[in-house]
């Protein structure tokens, strides 16, 4: 027998006009934690659905503990110990969390009524596992992103997979909720478990894993090598080519400039209550928060998605009575960039061209309401090209694109909308380190000529980085206001102490 669980031999796969992997080589060990990195479009996620049986590759040959493997389907990869967790949602929203969990195992007898009193407590010891604060019964489209993960995760756990692959994980997921995987993932290993992770943060490439492949361009750039002796920029340049740029952006006071948008007593239907705040012009003001805390649902709230109850919303110092997306995008120049880009942010089955364009359209209209594809490429493009869109082109469908390449179009189509005021939720989940780099120094370019910028974002140093101003969310409540003056020692206590203090309050 091998002493590898898995190897990938020589695997090679083309799309139409584009070599996706070229002779690419992975060697998983048991009881090994194996980082897979790479920037976005360099192959990672096909082939992890080469391994999975979503794909089949071109050339070259798997193995699993020396025998042949060439899955036809994910279920025969399944049967052969295969289990990943996507980085895109791959649940079933109306289905109970127990139902999700144990979705592969539900139809093993067609005619064997389902015995969900078990299948509850079953799926019980999975959520206390995960620490998932979530009723089995509950379906799963009523959970927030963060829980959706989670439950995810405990999917792939219950199929007992002796190869389990981890694409982005922890995208979702706050410090403890990380940290709380993180123990799940080396019991895994001590159990001789051989799991894949892949990560763009590297911090915690280099906190849980002993072993490590670089792609890029499709092919190896380096092959299961320790990541022992590795620092950060050794990684970086295999991941690039080159060193990572550190933005050193100083501290900025943007309170003196006229308010753009401004939140007075506001209450909405989703529980918020008296919540006040000002964004001035030009400012970058983080709204952070541990998941559940309401970030996502006052920026829904703010752009009419969500019902405001209580309260005003002043845009330019005028009350506005926003009441649907069009209308904060149309009367008051509102963007919304979505956390879940899946669900939200993108239309799969179109193109790039559609989904960056679709905020210009009434821009571009004629006098009869038409508008052309060349005048609507003419107004995307440049944005699309400064983030580095990986596409074959602009006619692509915006499915065929990688999870990072996707949300670079969910970034870039407010942009064309020269938009005066932008809401980000999590702007980098699942981008590249160049490419959360061009982003900050979007949402930093962009602020500099005078767009007002809403950050919410769960990566403590991306807010550090960026932010000028950071409120504080807890229990749908602004808890506290922190002046960023990039020193992250001290603005994260602040920040931490804000958040643990709401909650002593809570609790008494």
């Amino acid at each position: 027998m091998s002493q590898f669980t898995f190897q990938a031999h020589a695997v090679t796969k083309t799309f139409p006009g584009v070599v996706a992997l070229d002779k690419v080589n992975l060697s998983l060990t048991p009881g090994s934690v194996h980082a897979l990195l790479g920037e976005n479009g360099a192959g990672k996620s096909t082939l992890i659905k080469i391994m999975t049986g979503v794909h089949r590759h071109d050339a070259g040959h798997m193995e699993i503990d020396g025998t042949l493997f060439a899955p036809q389907s994910t279920r025969e990869a399944i049967a052969a110990g295969v289990g990943v967790v996507h980085q895109e949602r791959n649940v079933i929203p109306r289905f109970s969390v127990a139902e999700n969990i144990f979705l592969e195992t539900l139809s093993a007898d067609p005619w064997k009524p389902i015995n969900y009193p078990k299948l509850y407590r079953d799926a019980e010891h999975w959520l206390d596992l995960l620490e998932i604060d979530a009723d089995p019964s509950t379906k799963v489209e009523d959970l927030p992103v963060a829980k959706i993960q989670l439950v995810e995760i405990a999917k792939a756990l219950a199929l007992k997979s002796r190869i389990l692959m981890l694409d982005e994980p922890t995208a979702s997921l706050t410090q403890h909720e990380t940290e709380r995987l993180f123990s799940i993932v080396k019991r895994l290993r001590d159990d001789g478990v051989s799991l894949v992770f892949v990560s763009h943060k590297l911090e915690e490439v280099q906190e849980i894993c002993d072993q490590v492949t670089v792609l890029r361009d499709g092919r190896n750039a380096c092959e299961s090598q320790p990541l022992e002796g590795l620092g950060r920029q050794d990684i970086v340049r295999l991941m690039i080519g080159r060193t990572e740029q550190i933005p050193t952006w100083s501290q900025r006071d943007c309170r003196d400039r006229d308010v753009a948008l401004e939140l007075r007593g506001v209450a909405t239907q989703a529980g918020h209550t008296d919540v006040s705040l000002s964004l001035h012009k030009g400012e970058v003001l983080g709204l952070y928060g541990l998941v559940g805390s309401g970030r996502t649902e006052l920026a829904k709230a703010i752009i009419g998605a969500d019902k405001v109850t209580g309260g005003e919303i002043l845009v330019e110092g005028t009350p506005r009575n926003i009441t649907s997306v069009a209308d904060a995008l149309h009367q008051n120049r509102i963007g919304y960039v979505s956390e879940d880009r899946k669900s939200e942010g993108l239309i799969l089955m179109h193109s790039v061209l559609d989904n960056a364009g679709i905020t210009v359209w009434r821009r571009l209209q004629n006098a009869i309401g038409a508008f052309t594809d060349r005048s609507v490429e003419k107004a995307v493009s440049p944005v699309v090209k400064k983030l580095e869109v990986r596409t074959p082109s602009l006619h692509q469908t915006i499915g065929n694109l990688s999870g990072g390449n996707q949300q670079k179009v969910s970034v870039a189509k407010w942009l064309a909308a020269n938009v005066s005021i932008l809401i980000i939720d999590e702007p980098t989940v699942g981008v590249d380190i160049k490419t959360k780099a061009y982003v900050h120094e979007l949402i930093r370019d962009l602020a500099d000529a005078g767009t007002s910028v809403l950050l919410i974002t769960s990566d403590m140093p991306e807010m550090v980085t960026v932010a000028d101003r950071i409120l504080v969310m807890d229990e749908f409540q602004i808890r506290g206001e922190v002046i960023n003056d990039r020193d992250y020692d001290r603005v994260s206590h602040e920040i931490m102490q804000h958040i643990h203090g709401s909650s002593e309050v809570a609790a008494e």
